[in-house]
């Protein structure tokens, strides 16, 4: 089996966080398991999803106005999803 997962940039994902539907798009063409940055569209601006120095996955462009938990919460899925380290 290939090392490499391909992300194809196609119909948006969906999560459910605090009872409201989100939508976010991968944008990031190739992913594989050792991947650190991913790009992904949510609302209509580009987010790159990192992964930090204790392992964890976080989303980089965030602000004091942004959902905390939501970003964390999409960049975790997206990992889950292509089982990331």
């Amino acid at each position: 089996m290939a090392n490499f997962i391909f992300a194809q940039m196609s119909l948006p994902l969906r999560i459910t966080f605090n009872g409201q539907d989100y939508s976010y798009t991968i944008l990031s063409k190739k992913i594989e398991r050792d991947t650190s940055e991913i790009k992904i569209e949510l609302n209509g601006e580009e987010l790159t999803i990192s992964r930090n120095t204790l392992g964890e996955w976080d989303i980089l462009e965030r602000t004091i106005e942004d959902e905390h938990g939501l970003l964390k919460e999409i960049a975790r899925n997206v990992a889950l999803r292509y089982r990331l380290r």
